[in-house]
């Protein structure tokens, strides 16, 4: 009998195990990638080092590459800007002239004419990246003299700096937000439950209006809510749904939240915003659910 217990215990303790689901938030500011110049393996990491103004992907980028067969480290200097890639290594003066770059750069006017200001300075090498449409490698040039070579890195997307939020599914599969919703991430991991046709995640979060606390709402509480996102039975992603608390850029402010007697229901009073009549946000936690009612 005890043995007959411990046999129909297992499959269950296994079910529930591999039903966990968890949220890692990570930040990305380096990354390295492989590439070719010119047909020769190469390697190179770039670093975050600043944003230049109010974009996310308009920022100072510090770093290396080398050709695999030597692994001497040359350094590299220069912007990422929307997917683009501007690199250059000033030779002896390498240390002396990005810091010039740096400072010449201040605004997102400045960034398009990140080249022209680079060549002032007569780089010794210089990579451009073109921005990839995201289904192929990035191509790219390698200046050095009067000489160009083309260029390449083995990834569609030469990102660097990113907010991910990992979500840890059940089946040993793993989804980023920052692939599919807002990128500023600040996600916090509240339910998950079962339903009809699959499965639920309650999200809560609190994000920023505008990176860097720049233009409009720049000095506002940001963005606060919950968001739901579906998956089959098997957890294979389908949608998701926000649902604002408040809100600098939709104005929505002075929510009221009401007290209920279940501690897994949570009612908002939404007041009339900029594109939304009022209405009553309730949040069912245990559920894993959000709905709206007049």
């Amino acid at each position: 009998m005890k043995k007959l217990l411990i046999t129909l215990l297992i499959p269950l303790f296994a079910f529930c195990f591999c039903q966990k689901v968890e949220l890692k938030a990570v930040t990305d500011s380096s990354q390295i990638f492989k590439g070719e110049i010119s047909g020769v393996p190469v390697t190179m990491q770039l670093n975050y080092t600043g944003i230049v103004d109010c974009n996310q992907y308009q920022h100072f980028v510090d770093g290396w590459y080398y050709y695999d067969k030597y692994q001497k480290k040359i350094p590299l200097t220069g912007i990422y800007d929307l997917g683009a890639l501007y690199l250059y290594n000033f030779g002896n003066r390498h240390k002396r002239d990005a810091k010039e770059l740096r400072e010449a750069i201040t605004s997102p006017r400045k960034v398009e004419k990140t080249d022209s200001i680079a060549h002032a300075l007569k780089p010794k090498e210089v990579l451009l990246f073109e921005r990839s449409d995201g289904k192929q490698d990035v191509a790219g040039t390698f200046y050095m003299e009067k000489q160009s070579q083309p260029a390449k890195l083995y990834t569609s997307n030469p990102i660097i700096y990113r907010y991910n939020n990992y979500l840890l599914l059940p089946g040993n599969k793993k989804l980023n937000t920052f692939d599919f919703m807002n990128r500023l991430g600040g996600n916090t991991l509240l339910s998950t439950a079962t339903y009809s046709t699959g499965n639920r995640i309650l999200l809560y979060f609190e994000n920023l209006s505008n990176f860097n606390f720049c233009g409009m709402c720049g000095a506002s509480d940001g963005e606060k809510g919950y968001r739901v996102l579906y998956f089959t039975k098997n957890w294979n992603y389908k949608n998701y749904e926000e649902f604002l608390t408040d809100s600098c850029l939709e104005g929505i402010s002075e929510t009221q939240k009401k007290k209920t007697k279940n501690a897994n229901i949570l009612n908002f009073n939404i007041k009339k915003s900029y594109t939304t009549p009022a209405y009553t946000l309730t949040v069912d936690i245990k559920n894993a659910s959000v709905s709206k009612s007049k």
